[in-house]
This record gives structure tokens, C-alpha cells and sequence, in this order.
């Protein structure tokens, strides 16, 4: 496969620019988005296209071992804030 057919099939994007987030630090956007988007599929369910932006937010800012540890605290019920819409 050809380096042109794999930019045609791959799009890559970061999170864009977030006015309640102006500092270089992107800790706390991580978290927002994380948390947005589990409160976005309570409310709307998980084919409400809306929500896939903040998954993909999140996926983007978020290092992979944050997202399996708040997965896993999620599960457990002891994740530290309210997921409810």
C-alpha cells in the first residue's frame, strides 16, 4: 500500500482549541473530556454522534495508562467525580 493510500484512509487529529482551557497544561482537559463524554452517554446513549467528540478529545490528550486506570476506578465505583448528566 502507497503512502498516498494510507493518508487517504487515515485521517489524524488532535483535540482542537478549547476556550475553558487556555494553558499549555492539558491535565485538566483530559480529565473534562473524560468525564464529559461518560456523562454525554448517560444522558444521550453511545450512538449520539455529539458524544464521539469528546472520546476523541480524550483519546487524543490523555496518556493511555490515566484512561485504563479511571476505566478500572469507573468499574470499581471509586472513580473521584460524578458521571451522571
Amino acid at each position: 500500500m502507497s503512502e498516498s493510500d494510507l493518508s487517504s484512509k487515515y485521517v489524524l487529529q488532535t483535540a482542537g482549541f478549547d476556550a475553558r482551557f487556555p494553558n499549555q497544561n492539558q491535565t485538566w482537559h483530559c480529565f473534562q473530556n473524560y468525564t464529559d463524554y461518560f456523562k454525554c452517554i448517560a444522558a444521550k446513549g453511545e450512538d449520539f454522534a455529539p458524544c464521539k467528540q469528546f472520546k476523541r478529545a480524550y483519546n487524543s490528550l490523555c496518556p493511555n495508562e490515566w484512561t485504563a486506570k479511571w476505566d478500572e476506578q469507573r468499574e470499581n465505583g471509586t472513580f473521584p467525580a460524578s458521571l451522571e448528566p
